[in-house]
């Protein structure tokens, strides 16, 4: 019986990736992020909840996290040399003038994915990366189901494999309280697009 072997995947890294990009081998209306090597097209152009929902989840994490903190909407995380996507939402420590490198899992407290067409890959391959670098929360506004899943306590849930061990789904009329702001509760519907604009 013949065997055949899967062939290798050439991996990028990120100055690799940044080195294409200067030299123009992608388009100017691409929309790419690096993730664990490959590099991942990204949905385009965005669907009216969805960009909505982006809005509306930064201006409600803009409310708590008004001083020490600055507001990241769609530009890039960098969690490994191999992996740099670009999340929605990314609340980062520090303002903008003191942080001008992109963040790092060490200054990264919250990630948030809007997701409607895209969420198999956002609960999978996204949290596997985001858990694998550390970050310790990562929220996932599902668009349409019309809740929050919140992903928190990154480490190994079976062997040889890394998560979130902890996975908690709040519906439209829940709150949350961020783990870098347990005092302060957010509602969930805050994030979520007017009905009329629901892919439902």
């Amino acid at each position: 019986m013949t065997t055949f072997e899967r062939p290798k995947t050439r991996l990028w890294t990120c100055d690799e990736y940044h080195r294409a990009s200067e030299l123009g081998l992608f388009g100017p209306d691409e929309r790419l992020e690096l993730l664990e090597g490959e590099i991942i097209t990204k949905v385009s152009p965005q669907s009216k909840p969805h960009a909505q929902s982006i809005v509306l989840t930064a201006e409600a994490l803009r409310r708590l996290f008004s001083e020490g903190y600055h507001i990241r909407e769609e530009k890039p995380l960098v969690l490994t040399d191999r992996s740099e996507p670009e999340p929605d939402i990314v609340v980062v420590r520090g303002t903008s003038r003191q942080s001008p490198d992109h963040p790092t899992p060490a200054t990264a407290v919250l990630v948030v994915e809007v997701s409607e067409s895209t969420l198999t890959f956002d609960r999978t391959e996204k949290a596997v990366a985001y858990a694998r670098s550390g970050i310790a929360e990562y929220w996932i506004v599902n668009l349409r189901a019309r809740c929050l899943e919140v992903h928190r306590d990154p480490g190994p849930v079976q062997a040889e494999e890394t998560g979130y061990r902890s996975k908690q789904t709040l519906a439209e009329d829940g709150e949350i309280a961020p783990l870098e702001k347990p005092g302060y509760r957010v509602a969930v519907a805050d994030l979520l697009p007017l009905i009329g604009n629901s892919p439902r």
